[in-house]
């Protein structure tokens, strides 16, 4: 990866168990005379990340992140399991090689898997390491692209059949990020109530099912060196068997543009403001291309989309707030929820995803 992008020191607050970590490692992976090596990557706001290098190997590890977390959030082993089933019939996941949950031993679980080496464009990209207009445009296309891919693959063959929890999926949603909101609301925000009741009250009946991502953003993909290929997609913790408008919807909401709210520009959820970028109706056009799936009610979709990064924001913020973090990113992200809430209900007056403001 770029600099940019290079493991740190570990925070002291969130240091793992080298003792304990080396013992798992010894016994799962085989001896090693080198002592454990552990850094940190610090750029993260859910699970924690860190990179290990062991037997003169490099592997990620991921475990929760501290305090209470939701009920089903944060689940190591259900992550492990769509990664260890799909990474065997799709290249653009990173292998997996260990899975420990043994709380008598060690107070948290957490997964291994393969280092990929490669670029991930962030927010805080310096200009001149990001993309050339036309290099630019074209991530836009193979990100759409492979989205679209993504929803094709026959989630039964992969052996994912179990993710799916019947029909439904659509108010499940709803319902459970509202419930989330409320389960950890610090403030009074007049147009996050607002969004609960019209996304509850314009609940989509038929749907699609698909594999879902649930996170797809630009910083959750690794690019190649010529920014010409997707080499791997990050970050499968909300990943399921869903309606994959939900997928496009949060999508849009990660993706801000060089017109939107100057607050949502300063938040900066992703690259996206970069010249050559789409906008996002060219990116649903583009997806109804390559997906063969028609987007009714884009509107929709982006709202829900904004809606649930403020949810996942919120859910940072509260855990911050009760102690949980002394991160001091978290200390200002009610801004962000608010911002995205503004957004969101612009769109829905507005009825359109472009052009808000």
């Amino acid at each position: 990866m770029l600099e940019l992008d290079a493991p740190e020191e570990v925070r002291k607050e969130e240091a793992i168990d080298i003792k304990k970590i080396s013992s798992i490692l010894n016994k799962n992976l085989g001896f090693s005379s080198k002592k454990l090596i552990v850094k940190q990557y610090r750029k993260g706001f859910s699970n924690l990340t860190y990179n290990i290098s062991w037997n003169n190997n490099e592997f990620i590890l991921r475990r929760p992140p501290l305090g209470k977390v939701t009920k089903g959030g944060h689940d190591m082993q259900r992550e492990y399991e769509i990664l260890s089933k799909l990474s065997k019939h799709y290249d653009k996941v990173p292998k997996t090689y260990l899975y420990f949950n043994d709380k008598k031993f060690l107070e948290y679980d957490f997964y291994l898997m393969e280092k990929l080496e490669g670029i991930i464009l962030r927010s805080n990209t310096p200009n001149e390491l990001m993309p050339d207009k036309s290099s630019m445009e074209n991530v836009s296309k193979i990100f759409i692209k492979t989205l679209s891919s993504l929803h094709k693959l026959d989630y039964k063959k992969l052996g994912l059949e179990n993710f799916k929890k019947g029909n439904g999926y659509s108010s499940r949603q709803i319902f459970g990020w509202s419930k989330r909101y409320l389960q950890s609301k610090t403030n009074e925000i007049k147009e996050m109530d607002f969004i609960i009741n019209w996304l509850s009250k314009n609940q989509k009946s038929k749907e699609k099912f698909s594999l879902i991502h649930n996170d797809y953003k630009y910083d959750n993909i690794v690019l190649n060196k010529d920014y010409s290929k997707i080499l791997g997609i990050l970050d499968w913790e909300m990943a399921t068997i869903g309606n994959p408008m939900f997928d496009l919807g949060t999508t849009l909401g990660y993706w801000v543009q060089s017109n939107d709210h100057p607050l949502l520009k300063k938040i900066s959820l992703s690259p996206t403001t970069t010249i050559g970028n789409f906008s996002r109706m060219e990116i649903v056009n583009f997806y109804e291309k390559y997906s063969q799936i028609e987007v009714k009610d884009p509107v929709y979709y982006y709202v829900f989309g904004l809606f649930k990064i403020s949810v996942i924001v919120q859910q940072i913020y509260f855990r911050y707030k009760s102690g949980y973090s002394k991160d001091m990113r978290f200390s200002k992200l009610i801004e962000v929820v608010r911002t995205c809430s503004i957004v969101a209900y612009q769109a829905i007056k507005k009825n359109k995803i472009d052009d808000l403001f």
